[in-house]
C-alpha cells in the first residue's frame, strides 16, 4: 500500500475496490488461486491495520472467461450456482467488509438485444439475492457485514412541462433504476416495464420473488451525469431493445453519450445527484444508500492534472448536493470519491484522470503526487474549512504552487 493511502496521512477511513472473480477462481469454479487469494487477503489486513474500512465490489464487469465459453454466462441460469460458491469463498477467506453487488444494462454488442439485457438483469438479480441469503445465512451473525446492490444512476428531468415529457421522465426513471430497485424493494418489476416488454421480460416464480425482495441492505449509486428526457411517439419498426422500449430520447448535459457510459462529468448539475437521492427515499422507502462512486475526469500534462481547481470545485458542490439530501431525510450514509489514485480508465484507458494522487505511469516505480484536490479532500473530510469556497481554493493554489511533487 502506498503511503499516501494511510489514514493519518489523507484522512480515509473507508476505501472501496473489487474482486475480481478470474484471479480468484480462474476457471470460474472449482479450485481457488492461492496466489489471487493471498494478494486480498493481504491487502484487506493493510487497510484494516491502517484504520480504514474495506467496502468490496463482488462483481464488477469481469467474469471468468471459462464461464463464457462454456454457457454464456449471464445468459444462463447456472452462472447464479456458480456466482452464489464464488462469493462464498470471498466470505469465507475475506471476512471485514461491506459487500456491493454490481449491475449493469447496456444493449447487447452481438446477440439478441431484443432479449439478452433482460435476461442478463434477471440472472443478476437471483445471483444477488441468492449471495444475500447466503450472507444472512452463515455469515452475517459473525462478520456484521452488509451485502448491496449498485446502480449506475443518470439524473433525469423532463424537456418540457408538458405531460407527455413528464410521463416520459418517470417511465426513464423506472427503466433505469425501478428495473432493479423493483424487485430489490417490491419483488417485481415495474409495471411499465411489464406493460412494455411484455414476454421478453422473464418472470420472477413467488419464491423468487421472495428471495429478491428485501435482499438488498443498502443501495449503491454511481452518479456522474444528468440527461433531459423527451418522450417520442410510439412507432414499430420489427424490432426492440432496451432503448427502443423506453419510448424516450436523451439528451446529456454533458457530451456525447455514444458510449452508454459517459466519458464526462456534469460540472454545473448538482442538482441531479440530489434528485437521485430524492428520488430513492420517495419511491422505494428509504433505504440505506453509499455514493460508491462520484468525480470529475481531467485531461492534459502533469502541470494540468495538479492543479485540478475545476475537481475540487465538482467535488464541494456534489458533496454539498449529498448534504442537502441527507438534511432532507435521505438515509445517505457514505461517499467514495473515484477515484483516489490515476488508473486505467474502463472507457478511456489513461486518456481521462479521475485520481486526487498523480500516477507516474512512464515510472517502472508508478510514483505518486497529491493533486491539489488531495489536498483538499484530506483537509475537507478532516473537518478543516481552510480551504472552503473560492477564496479558500485560491489559497490552496499558492500554498501548493511551488510543492515538490
Amino acid at each position: 500500500m502506498s503511503k499516501v493511502e494511510k489514514k493519518g496521512e489523507t484522512g480515509l477511513n473507508a476505501f472501496k475496490f473489487s474482486i475480481s472473480w478470474s484471479r480468484l477462481i480462474p476457471n470460474g469454479r472449482g479450485p481457488v488461486n492461492p496466489k489471487g487469494l493471498q494478494f486480498y487477503k493481504n491487502f484487506i489486513q493493510e487497510l484494516v491495520t491502517h484504520g480504514i474500512e474495506p467496502h468490496v465490489t463482488l462483481y464488477h464487469y469481469d467474469h471468468p472467461q471459462a464461464l463464457e465459453d462454456e454457457y454464456g454466462s449471464w445468459l444462463n441460469r447456472t452462472i447464479i450456482k456458480d456466482f452464489t460458491a464464488y462469493v462464498d469463498v470471498c466470505f469465507r477467506e475475506l471476512q471485514r467488509w461491506d459487500n456491493t453487488a454490481w449491475s449493469l444494462f447496456r444493449n447487447c454488442m452481438s446477440g439478441n438485444s431484443s432479449t439478452e439485457p433482460y435476461i442478463v438483469g434477471h440472472n443478476l438479480l437471483l445471483a444477488h439475492a441468492s449471495a444475500s441469503r447466503l450472507y444472512r445465512q452463515k455469515y452475517k451473525d459473525m462478520q456484521e457485514g452488509s451485502v448491496g446492490f449498485g446502480l449506475f444512476a443518470i439524473g433525469f428531468s423532463p424537456s418540457t412541462t408538458s405531460k407527455d415529457d413528464e410521463i416520459a421522465t418517470q417511465r426513464a426513471r423506472d427503466f433505469y433504476l425501478g428495473w432493479m430497485l423493483g424487485p430489490l424493494v417490491f419483488g417485481d418489476y415495474p409495471y411499465v416495464m411489464r406493460r412494455t416488454v411484455g414476454s421478453r421480460l422473464p418472470d420472477f416464480s413467488e419464491e423468487e420473488s421472495e428471495l429478491v425482495k428485501g435482499s438488498s441492505d443498502f443501495v449503491g449509486i454511481t452518479h456522474y451525469t444528468a440527461a433531459i428526457v423527451t418522450n417520442i411517439k410510439p412507432y414499430f419498426s420489427g424490432y426492440s431493445d432496451f432503448y427502443s422500449d423506453t419510448g424516450i430520447t436523451l439528451t446529456y448535459l454533458c457530451n456525447d453519450s455514444s458510449t452508454g457510459l459517459l466519458l464526462e462529468t456534469c460540472d454545473d448539475t448538482p442538482w441531479a445527484m440530489e434528485g437521485v437521492l430524492e428520488y430513492i427515499k420517495q419511491s422505494y422507502g428509504n433505504p440505506p444508500v453509499y455514493i460508491l462512486e462520484n468525480g470529475k475526469p481531467i485531461k492534459g500534462d502533469f502541470q494540468q492534472q495538479q492543479k485540478d481547481t475545476p475537481r475540487i470545485e465538482y467535488l464541494q458542490v456534489y458533496i454539498g448536493a449529498v448534504l442537502k439530501a441527507v438534511r432532507n431525510g435521505s438515509d445517505t450514509r457514505g461517499y467514495f470519491v473515484w477515484s483516489l489514485m490515476d488508473l486505467y480508465e474502463l472507457l478511456d484507458g489513461y486518456g481521462s484522470s479521475f485520481g486526487l494522487y498523480y500516477v507516474n505511469f512512464s515510472d517502472p516505480h508508478l510514483t505518486r503526487s497529491p493533486k491539489h484536490s488531495a489536498h483538499w479532500y484530506s483537509a475537507f473530510i478532516k473537518g478543516d474549512t481552510t480551504f472552503r469556497g473560492s477564496q479558500g481554493i485560491a489559497q490552496l493554489q499558492s500554498n501548493f504552487s511551488s510543492s515538490s511533487f
